[in-house]
């Protein structure tokens, strides 16, 4: 029997009247990344999102970037390991506070956009944010690019990490995402994303661009919140993997 957790990014907004699709999302994914204010969310986002997530009982995990609101946190930025670590070490912090606040209790840490990318190849990047998270808690576990420099940083810890893969991108040759600025970095058709996190699930393999597969491991798999199609992708994503007997639910 296969087992998956559905993430995704959440809490991306500003302002107590920006809600989004969040609330519906969250009836069709296990875990909710929750954006720390420095590529979006703000206070009262943040609130709002953590007590929609437990109600839900969806695994709270935070989302740090670097500090670019301006560029939604997906710029790369010459930014060193110090920077980094201190960046992350203040963001997980402040939702953790939150989550607290409300009864519950932190479950994960999952970079977001530019930090997350950075972080897959270079190496002192992702030891800076793995050491980050592990002196904030060392059970939160660390979400990470499958086969990333990520997921060696936390592992060499000897932290708990999760292997991560994207329903709604592309992958090249070496098991790396199609840069945004590329075409086809996004798949936009609902059925196809489903096939391409089934085929990963099941058989550890995703199809590059270029028509080769790539071995892949999953454990984890993404659905972007802010995008145009992220709702109609959770629900049909979730219901083709109930269809095919594969179970949804967090990381234990």
């Amino acid at each position: 029997m296969y087992r998956i957790d559905l993430n995704c990014d959440l809490g991306e907004s500003f302002g107590a009247y920006t809600k989004g699709n969040d609330e519906e999302i969250l009836k069709y994914v296990s875990s909710a990344n929750i954006a720390c204010g420095f590529h979006a969310g703000d206070p009262v986002i943040i609130r709002e999102t953590v007590k929609k997530a437990i109600s839900r009982g969806a695994a709270i995990g935070a989302h740090p970037s670097t500090p670019d609101l301006v560029g939604f946190g997906r710029r790369n930025m010459d930014i060193s390991p110090e920077e980094v670590y201190a960046a992350v070490l203040y963001q997980v912090g402040a939702v953790q506070g939150f989550v607290q606040a409300e009864g519950s209790v932190l479950h994960h840490v999952k970079p977001h956009g530019a930090l997350y990318n950075m972080a897959a190849k270079n190496s002192a990047l992702a030891e800076a944010i793995a050491l980050a998270v592990y002196r904030v808690n060392p059970e939160l576990i660390l979400y990470g690019l499958a086969g990333s420099e990520l997921i060696a940083a936390g592992k060499k810890l000897g932290m708990p990490t999760a292997s991560e893969v994207f329903a709604d991108r592309t992958y090249q040759d070496d098991g790396s995402l199609t840069p945004r600025t590329e075409a086809n970095a996004l798949l936009t058709d609902n059925g196809q994303a489903a096939g391409q996190v089934i085929r990963m699930i099941q058989e550890g393999k995703v199809a590059s661009l270029s028509g080769n597969d790539v071995t892949i491991e999953a454990e984890t798999v993404c659905i972007h919140g802010d995008g145009p199609h992220a709702l109609a992708f959770a629900k049909t994503i979730h219901q083709r993997l109930l269809e095919k007997g594969i179970q949804v639910g967090s990381i234990d």
